[in-house]
């Protein structure tokens, strides 16, 4: 049974640690606080309800969601831990778990689903909503910051004081010649991704991690120095990984890698104490697991029938290479070592990247939607001379990305509950100069499919895209259309 807290938690007390506390006010810690986890709590079952069922597409009623924006979980304890460009807020999924979950029936825990678990929102505060969780995530660096931020109260701190004590002795011989077996990994860049004396001291970093023999605490050594490995490096996110001279910065020639990486983990260590004191005698936890596969081919990891609550947001039709930009973790935590296996991943990847189907023969829609089929003949004969560049290259983008979708809503309606609940987040597209509205498309499919459609409220009117839709590539002809985020409703009969 699900209890509710009975205190306010307390924000992460982090004198202990100096400077590597967060640097914001009580009152911002408040605000933070309240947010996360305040969401929805006493509402009416009928006013939670209306917050996902007033509103229609492009309607104003959808700013009764919380808001989804990621931004917002880069100041909250466990969910700072991993930058990611995508996703949603912490209290949004509070939001949804509080509409839908609400009234246990007699059955005790929810089971909810996350398909692209990413590093892993929906899944931690499911748990900690008092909800058991499992999540896909193709991905397997951020299918691991997910496992390890599930794992939080499993830590054994002392144990983790302890090597983060050894981390500071044996670190100050970290610039000396770089550790006998370990060697730097296979990536190509344009430019050296880490300059010598980074790389020296990256490589001794790595050798410390594989002497830690709980593989929990070893987890949380290399999710921090993934989470960093970028800002110490010759590249930067813009949001998109690129050169720092590209992005008018300079290189960095030298930097204290060791006082980094303390810096995350004492914030890690800290953020765990937190949680593990909120949790304590005031909250009943759920259970979580992750699993490193591709959710479309899943078979047998989901009981048929058995999730109550599915809360994902999939990649957006706007091609951002969520492969391409963890390459640096993927191959400096050893997840991959050659093109080959990067590019497994990248064809492996929901709807597919431009780059993987723009160069092959004309793909069809594995299903009929006589709107999208006009799309496409149009987007066809967009820039046609220019080929795999021009219209009938994203037209194949296209076709791969709603066909993943079809395939997806198939497995989702065969591992949901009867009345189960599916929420997906989506954003709509402008390719080629043509705005395509995502969210109406896949509700369309659902609805084809034999889901319930309850709603598509817009969540939120303008979203951050310009990379996307001002980019010559793409562009086409100029459109005057902004980007926004909608949430399609369904339900299982």
């Amino acid at each position: 049974m699900r209890h509710t807290l009975r205190k306010k938690p307390r924000a992460p007390s982090l004198r202990r640690y100096g400077k590597a506390g967060p640097r914001h006010s009580r009152h911002q810690r408040i605000a933070e606080e309240k947010s996360a986890y305040k969401a929805g709590q006493g509402l009416s079952v009928a006013h939670q309800l209306l917050l996902f069922k007033s509103s229609s597409n492009g309607s104003k009623n959808g700013s009764a969601f919380k808001d989804p924006a990621f931004g917002e979980n880069k100041i909250l304890p466990v969910h700072r831990w991993v930058p990611w460009i995508a996703g949603f807020s912490a209290s949004f999924v509070d939001s949804v778990c509080a509409a839908y979950l609400r009234s246990s029936n007699g059955r005790g825990r929810r089971l909810v689903l996350d398909p692209f678990a990413g590093v892993g929102t929906t899944l931690l505060q499911a748990v900690l909503n008092g909800h058991d969780a499992i999540g896909f995530e193709i991905n397997p660096y951020p299918a691991l910051a997910a496992t390890a931020k599930l794992q939080t109260l499993k830590i054994n701190l002392e144990q983790f004081d302890a090597w983060i004590d050894e981390a500071k002795r044996s670190g100050k011989a970290w610039r000396s010649a770089p550790p006998k077996g370990v060697i730097a990994p296979n990536l190509k860049t344009r430019i050296p991704f880490l300059s010598p004396r980074v790389e020296r001291q990256v490589l001794h970093a790595l050798g410390f991690f594989a002497s830690i023999p709980d593989e929990r605490i070893a987890t949380l050594f290399r999710i921090a120095l993934g989470s960093v490995i970028v800002s110490v490096s010759n590249y930067t996110y813009e949001p998109s990984l690129g050169s720092r001279p590209g992005a008018g910065k300079p290189l960095v020639e030298d930097a204290d890698v060791l006082d980094v990486l303390l810096h995350k983990l004492h914030q890690m260590r800290a953020d765990i104490a937190w949680l593990r004191e909120r949790t304590k005698e005031t909250v009943t936890v759920g259970t979580g697991r992750v699993i490193n596969a591709n959710f479309l081919t899943t078979n047998g990891e989901v009981e048929p029938a058995s999730v109550d609550l599915m809360v994902t947001s999939p990649p957006y039709m706007n091609n951002y290479h969520y492969v391409r930009n963890t390459r640096p973790q993927l191959y400096w935590l050893s997840f991959i070592s050659s093109p080959e296996q990067q590019r497994e991943l990248e064809t492996g990847n929901f709807g597919k990247f431009w780059q993987t189907v723009r160069d092959g023969q004309d793909l069809a829609l594995g299903f009929h939607h006589r709107h999208l089929e006009e799309i496409l003949k149009q987007l066809r004969e967009t820039r046609k001379s220019a080929g795999a560049y021009g219209g009938p290259g994203w037209a194949n983008y296209v076709v791969a990305y709603f066909n993943d979708c079809h395939q997806f809503l198939a497995v989702l309606k065969r591992v949901l509950r009867r009345k189960g609940v599916g929420v997906i987040v989506i954003g709509n597209s402008i390719i080629q100069g043509m705005e395509i509205k995502v969210e109406q498309i896949l509700g369309d499919m659902a609805a084809q499919q034999g889901f319930e459609l309850e709603g598509i409220p817009c969540i939120r009117d303008k979203r951050v895209g310009a990379s996307i839709t001002q980019s010559s590539v793409r562009r086409g002809l100029r459109n005057r259309a902004t980007l926004y985020e909608s949430a399609v409703i369904i339900r299982k009969p």
